[in-house]
């Protein structure tokens, strides 16, 4: 199974991510975390794309093809992968397709978590990540059972510096303006699954197994 997930920043992928992967057993592919390892290790890439990162821009598309492109030829995507945080522009979209059809592969779903627009800076200012294994809480939706500790590993908890409501706005803005359209993109190729993400944690994911087992 090869998949895609979509949403805007706040609208619950870092959860539902981790509840695909558990459950399907794939590779989950995630920019985001590529970015944050080499910002930690003060890498030429992860500098260049902190700068962006932290105006709540994205990261421009030659930062980020070639990486994902490499990924995909490793051996533990035979099975399948899960993309997070990628594409995110039409431009990008369209040199994934080049990617998998040279591979002599394509997409199986993409999954698109939809939250209104209202709720979002809410969620991503109360968003919560572990130092140590990357899991996501929420201080509110979904908490960790000790406060400032991760359930999964006991590491501490940190609200990431672009998690404010000023940066959170301007994501979101940029999300709709460059992202949103993806939707149209993968909707005309028929692999579009919408999955309300106002629900409950479980519910989602629920309605997500369901989608991607018809």
């Amino acid at each position: 199974m090869r998949l895609i997930l979509l949403g805007p920043p706040g609208a619950g992928k870092g959860t539902q991510a981790a509840n695909i992967v558990k459950k399907y057993q794939l590779p989950h592919i995630s920019t985001g975390d590529i970015f944050r390892a080499n910002i930690k290790q003060g890498t030429d890439l992860g500098n260049r794309a902190k700068a962006f990162m932290d105006k709540g821009e994205l990261v421009p598309d030659s930062l980020v093809v070639e990486l994902v492109e490499d990924r995909l030829q490793q051996d533990d995507t035979k099975v399948g992968f899960m993309l997070d945080g990628f594409p995110r522009t039409l431009p990008q979209a369209e040199a994934l397709d080049s990617v998998l059809e040279n591979m002599g592969s394509t997409l199986s779903y993409v999954v698109n978590i939809v939250v209104d627009p209202a709720v979002l800076v809410e969620r991503a200012v109360g968003r919560r990540i572990c130092r140590d294994c990357g899991a996501t809480y929420h201080v509110k939706f979904n908490p960790s059972k000790e406060d400032g500790v991760c359930d999964l590993c006991s590491g501490e908890l940190y609200q990431r510096s672009d998690d404010n409501e000023e940066t959170v706005s301007n994501r979101i803005a940029v999300y709709t303006n460059e992202t949103a359209p993806l939707v149209d993109y993968y909707k005309k190729s028929g692999k579009l699954v919408t999955i309300d993400g106002l629900q409950d944690i479980d519910k989602v994911f629920a309605d997500i197994e369901k989608a991607l087992e018809v």
